[in-house]
C-alpha cells in the first residue's frame, strides 16, 4: 500500500482520520469506546500532542490534535497499533483493524478551526446526503452523544485532563461567553445545509492559507520519495475535483449533481449512486441517460449542460 505523504513540523494543527478495514466496526460497544480514550489519553502524554476535539462513529474516528514536537507519524501510528492491540485482545482475535494508515490533512486554526470543530461534532447526526439539511428533530440526540468532545465544549460535563479546549476562544473572549456562542453556533446548524469545510482542501493535504500551502510544498520538494513524486503529479487532479465540488455545490438539482460527478468527474456510477443516496449503479445510470437523451430535444437544458461542461473545462 502506498505511504500517505507526511508533513510535519512543530506547532502543526491536523485533522487525522482512519476507517476501519472493510469498513468493519471498529468499536463494537462502549468498552471499545472507553478504552479508546484511554489510549488516546496516553498518546497525549506520551508525545506530549495537544487534543483538540474528537468524534467516535461506529467505523471510523476523527481528531483535531496539535504536535508541538513535530511527531504526528510517531504519535498517530503509536495511537493505532496500541489501540489494535487492545482491541484484538479483548475480543480475541488478530489481524489488521483499520484500513491502511491514518490520514491526516494540515489544518489553518485561525481560519478553520470553528467549522472543523462543528463539522467533526456533528458527524453522529449529520445526513449521508450532502443535499439534505440536518434533521432539527435530532438535536436531542446529539446534545446525548458522549462520543465526541461536543459535551465537553458546551460544558455540559466536566473535560478529561487530556482534552485541551484552548479552542473555545474562537468562539468568545470568556469560558462562560465562549460556551454559550458554541452553544448557539451548534443549535442554528440544524434544520440547514452543513457547509463541509473539505471543499477548501488543497492537493489532499492543506486546509488553510496560501503561505500554509506554499510551506507544504516546499516540504514535500524536499522529499525523495516516490510517494511525493507521484503526490506533485496527481496534485492537480484533486484540485480538479475539488471545483468540481464547488459546481455541483452551487447547483440545486440533485440529479444535475450527480450527472455533473459522472459526467464531469467520471465517477463510476455505483460510487455516485451511493453518494446520492441510490442502492444501485443502474440507478445512476438510468438518470445520466435520462438526462442526455431530454437534453437532445430542450435546448434550455441542451445549453445548461454545455454551459457545465465549459466552466468546469475552463476552471
Amino acid at each position: 500500500m502506498a505511504r500517505p505523504i507526511r508533513v510535519e513540523f512543530e506547532d502543526a494543527v491536523y485533522h487525522v482520520m482512519a476507517r476501519g478495514n472493510e469498513r468493519r466496526a471498529i468499536f463494537r460497544d462502549d468498552g471499545d469506546r472507553d478504552v479508546w480514550l484511554k489510549t488516546l489519553s496516553e498518546t497525549v502524554d506520551r508525545f506530549g500532542v495537544r487534543m483538540h476535539a474528537y468524534c467516535l462513529m461506529p467505523n471510523h474516528y476523527h481528531l483535531l490534535l496539535e504536535t508541538p514536537h513535530a511527531n504526528l507519524t510517531q504519535a498517530a501510528g503509536w495511537l493505532q497499533v496500541t489501540y489494535t492491540i487492545r482491541f484484538n485482545r479483548r475480543h480475541r482475535r488478530s489481524g489488521h483493524l483499520f484500513q491502511g494508515r491514518f490520514k491526516a490533512q494540515l489544518v489553518d486554526a485561525d481560519a478553520y478551526a470553528v467549522s472543523l470543530v462543528r463539522y467533526l461534532h456533528l458527524n453522529p447526526v449529520r445526513p449521508r446526503r450532502r443535499s439534505d439539511r440536518l434533521p432539527s428533530e435530532r438535536f436531542p440526540e446529539f446534545s446525548r452523544y458522549p462520543w465526541s468532545s461536543h459535551q465537553d465544549y458546551a460544558g455540559l460535563r466536566r473535560p478529561p485532563d487530556w482534552l485541551s479546549l484552548d479552542w473555545l476562544r474562537y468562539w468568545g473572549a470568556t469560558v462562560t461567553h465562549a460556551r454559550r456562542a458554541y452553544q448557539q453556533d451548534i443549535r442554528r446548524a440544524f434544520g440547514q445545509l452543513v457547509t463541509s469545510p473539505w471543499v477548501n482542501l488543497r492537493g489532499g493535504l492543506v486546509l488553510g492559507s496560501e503561505a500554509l500551502w506554499q510551506k507544504v510544498l516546499t516540504a514535500v520538494g524536499h522529499k525523495p520519495g516516490q510517494e511525493e513524486i507521484r503526490w506533485f503529479t496527481h496534485h492537480d487532479t484533486a484540485q480538479r475535483r475539488h471545483q468540481l465540488d464547488e459546481l455541483i455545490r452551487h447547483e440545486p438539482d440533485r440529479q444535475l449533481q450527480l450527472w455533473m460527478s459522472v459526467v464531469l468527474g467520471g465517477q463510476r456510477y455505483a460510487h455516485a449512486a451511493r453518494e446520492f443516496g441510490y442502492h444501485y449503479g443502474s440507478t445512476a445510470l438510468r438518470i445520466v441517460t435520462r438526462i442526455n437523451q431530454q437534453a437532445k430535444g430542450n435546448q434550455e437544458l441542451s445549453r445548461r449542460l454545455q454551459s457545465l461542461r465549459e466552466t468546469f473545462a475552463t476552471a
